[in-house]
């Protein structure tokens, strides 16, 4: 491997598992997180030497780790890689109620330049409801705190769509978000996944209050100035998460620990995502892979565009590209979810809030276009 790719490390540990979390994560497993790290050097050893010009250390909770074990993180990462260019991005997620001034201080001595903290919601009553363990309050000294510690680079998370909240507290939230001034901002909306509690408990979204506050931070977030770059990612000029950038650019990236994902020299895999198996896997010397496929043709091209497509600038189409999905582009075209210009295509206005629609026209398998058959 070389070149400059993007390095992703999971760390799968949380206090607690939010109502709504479908992620690799565990609560109640602390006592393995010593254990995990040790499994985590021998994998990382395996791909010692390497060179990255991003760093995205996520979960989970990373800011669940004490600081020595936060410690024993960093020698892994700089023992064994070196972040290489002139803006090398390292990010590490948090959660308000985890992240210590201690903790932060560290951090920022050991050169990781990018703070993602989980808000979610501005209502304590709604993070209570989720199955959150913070407070508004806990965010905003967490906030204070990592801007006292020297982060000038912090993203914020918020969900939209969230139950209990209406769409003018989930705006009012927005606007207190905006005056604290975060470079970065990221709004998800809310999708009931498979296997939540809150779809044990037939909890179904509102997609009509989705969709109206999106549309309202659609218009809100670049009013004061921040560029909505990518779905659900918005960013003041330059701040752009070059780290998620890589992804959506189908650029290659290698992921440590359980359920990571790497994707080189065009193959894809992953890690399982069994924390256990993991680690015995790993200290066993065997590889902890579950999953691996190499797209080719029309499959490739195919999830280059959908990837491409989730940034607001678009994609700019090969001629093969434009060949192999002429029939899948015209009719998109057609229901107003595309705009082509050239070989530029985007999603339209219409087509950001039916994206995954979009997406999954360009998933086989496919249909023959009348140009493959001449």
């Amino acid at each position: 491997m070389s070149g400059l790719i993007g390095l992703y490390i999971h760390i799968p540990f949380c206090r607690q598992k939010c109502r709504y979390c479908d992620f690799a994560s565990y609560a109640g497993k602390e006592n393995l997180i010593d254990t995990y790290l040790q499994a985590l050097a021998a994998e990382a050893a395996r791909y010692k030497g390497n060179y990255f010009d991003t760093l995205y250390i996520g979960g989970g909770t990373p800011s669940l780790l004490s600081v020595n074990q936060l410690q024993k993180l960093i020698q892994i990462i700089s023992q064994n890689f070196r972040l290489v260019g002139d803006f090398s991005e390292s990010t590490i997620e948090a959660n308000p109620e985890s992240l210590t001034r201690e903790k932060l201080d560290f951090l920022r001595q050991q050169g990781i330049n990018r703070l993602s903290i989980g808000l979610q919601s501005f209502d304590d009553t709604v993070l209570k409801h989720i199955g959150r363990i913070h407070t508004v309050d806990m965010f905003l000294r967490a906030y204070e705190n990592a801007r006292a510690a020297g982060f000038e680079n912090i993203n914020v998370d918020l969900i939209a769509g969230l139950p209990g909240q209406t769409k003018i507290q989930f705006l009012e939230g927005v606007k207190k978000l905006i005056a604290l001034a975060p470079q970065h901002i990221s709004v998800y909306g809310l999708q009931i996944e498979e296997g939540t509690p809150f779809a044990y408990e037939g909890l179904q979204a509102d997609e009509d209050l989705l969709r109206e506050e999106l549309e309202q931070i659609h218009e809100d977030l670049p009013k004061a100035g921040y560029v909505h770059y990518e779905i659900s990612n918005f960013a003041r000029a330059g701040k752009e998460s070059k780290h998620n950038s890589n992804y959506w650019q189908n650029g290659e990236y290698l992921g440590l620990g359980a359920a990571a994902a790497s994707y080189q020299k065009g193959v894809r895999r992953s890690n399982t995502s069994d924390l256990c198996a993991y680690i015995n896997q790993i200290k066993a010397g065997q590889t902890a892979t579950v999953f691996s496929e190499q797209l080719t043709g029309q499959a490739h091209e195919g999830e280059t565009i959908l990837l491409g497509l989730r940034q607001l600038g678009g994609i700019c189409l090969t001629a093969n590209q434009q060949n192999l999905f002429a029939k899948e582009i015209k009719a998109l075209k057609a229901r107003g979810l595309v705009e082509q210009k050239g070989n530029l295509l985007k999603l339209s206005k219409e087509g950001l809030f039916l994206a995954n629609q979009v997406f999954m026209t360009f998933v086989g398998p496919f249909e023959k276009n009348e140009t493959d058959r001449l």
